[in-house]
């Protein structure tokens, strides 16, 4: 759980000792500048951006059920990161599922993209799974 979200705290704390430095020379705003950005930066390589996750069974599961796709992602993935904002609100109808949380998860990446845990991978409810896809593609499947 903690491996998701160590790039987030790691930019909380820089963002939080480089505003001290500004703040005791005197610089308010340049620390006001530097803390905001930071922790907006953190924010976004969080998993409080994704919709909530899975586990690989659940969401097999799920797509099978109601024919939607399963993504899976990681935190701190810029892949991911863009697909899940070119989604916009369409993401949430996918079946997100992060492979740090789920060794299964990691498992089913690794036997779609070559032994490799290359994400955002998306798996079809009959199979079929695509590496890094096109959002405008995902779209049209949700």
């Amino acid at each position: 759980m903690l491996k998701g979200w160590l790039l987030a705290l790691l930019l909380t704390a820089a963002g939080t000792l480089s505003a001290a430095g500004l703040l005791a020379d005197g610089d308010t705003v340049a620390a006001a500048v530097v803390l905001v950005a930071c922790l907006a930066f953190a924010a976004v390589n969080s998993p409080l951006v994704f919709p909530a996750s899975l586990g690989a069974e659940e969401a097999g599961r799920r797509s099978a059920a109601d024919g939607r796709p399963v993504i899976y992602w990681r935190p701190g993935c810029r892949y991911c990161r863009r697909l899940r904002f070119r989604l916009g609100r369409d993401a949430r109808r996918a079946h997100w599922v992060d492979i740090w949380r789920d060794p299964a998860a990691a498992a089913a990446v690794r036997a779609v993209a070559d032994g490799n845990e290359t994400v955002p991978t998306v798996v079809l409810p009959d199979g079929r799974a695509r590496v890094n896809p096109d959002a405008e593609w995902v779209r049209e499947l949700l």
